[in-house]
């Protein structure tokens, strides 16, 4: 580890669960490094900028990253924290994922005003979120509830379930888990129901490539385990172009040094979904994203990709 380095800045999005992220990453390196001082610096993104637009619509993944990117290529921070679902397939030139700490919770979670499950909700029941990915999933699993556009971060959407004419809402777990509110979840889930975001649960901490003294330091909160899986959930991602405009979905886990994907690719209805899981050794997870990816295709999913392409170049 290099000693040199006395102080470094963590760019971060100033929403509560962006806070808890970044506050977490300072606390570890800090129990690593004792004598390290960390700055948080907040900045705030397009994504938290414009909140009357549902997130497909002005441009999907990115919005909440591109200008804590920019500030870490400028050299106005030292590193930057998000969640891995926000990041594109993409990294910009000159940047790096510095580090993908150990996974919380992967899964989606049902809140609902009157603490139905998902299954119990009545026909005809509203159901919030901003997800493309979320909203064609439940669709195809209850094609009798009507989804509403659901924007703002954790705090806000809760608050929104009880001020609106909504039944329910879907968030993810581990926001729930990272801010204690675990008590107000009705239901986790089933992967079988709800198949995650590409990376859902995990933090990113992205770097300056070959930083000689940041890396060292940020690699101390590296998982091998999760980042073999995230990778190979991102490259299933990066494969078939993903992006929030898509309902694209993946869930990797190893089990026994074997690397297990499952991922799906809907359309925004939720009327037609391709879906398949493929293994193999874990040292191979990136390639065995691309050919599930590659899979999926085959079976009729690069119609869907062509399809909500053409709709959105149109938009």
């Amino acid at each position: 580890m290099n000693k040199d380095c006395k102080s470094i800045k963590i760019g971060t999005r100033g929403s509560k669960l962006a806070l808890w992220q970044a506050n977490w990453v300072k606390s570890t390196l800090q129990i690593h490094n004792p004598t390290l001082s960390v700055e948080l610096v907040t900045i705030k993104t397009k994504g938290d900028k414009i909140l009357d637009v549902p997130l497909a619509k002005i441009g999907g993944k990115g919005l909440f990253i591109k200008e804590i990117e920019e500030a870490l290529l400028d050299s106005r921070i030292d590193l930057a924290v998000h969640s891995m679902k926000d990041m594109p397939a993409e990294i910009p030139k000159g940047l790096c994922i510095g580090a993908i700490p150990e996974r919380e919770s992967s899964q989606d979670v049902l809140i609902s005003k009157s603490d139905s499950l998902f299954s119990e909700l009545g026909s005809g029941s509203r159901i919030g979120t901003s997800s493309l990915r979320r909203a064609a999933q439940l669709r195809n699993a209850r094609p009798d509830v009507e989804i509403l556009p659901l924007r703002g971060n954790l705090d806000t959407r809760l608050k929104k379930l009880e001020s609106e004419n909504i039944d329910a809402i879907v968030l993810a777990a581990a926001g729930m888990k990272r801010l204690n509110l675990e008590n107000r979840i009705t239901e986790y889930l089933d992967d079988s129901i709800m198949l995650p975001a590409v990376g859902q649960g995990a933090l990113c901490v992205e770097i300056r490539d070959n930083d000689p003294e940041v890396g060292p330091i940020v690699n101390t909160l590296d998982s091998r385990q999760t980042r073999i899986v995230v990778m190979g959930e991102r490259a299933f991602l990066n494969r078939l172009g993903g992006s929030c405009q898509i309902p694209i979905a993946a869930h990797g886990k190893i089990e026994k040094n074997i690397f297990i994907l499952c991922g799906l690719v809907a359309d925004i209805d939720g009327s037609e979904m391709f879906r398949d899981t493929l293994s193999g050794p874990e040292d191979l997870a990136e390639s065995i994203g691309v050919k599930l990816a590659d899979h999926l295709l085959s079976m009729g999913a690069d119609r869907i990709l062509k399809s909500l392409t053409r709709i959105n170049q149109k938009e």
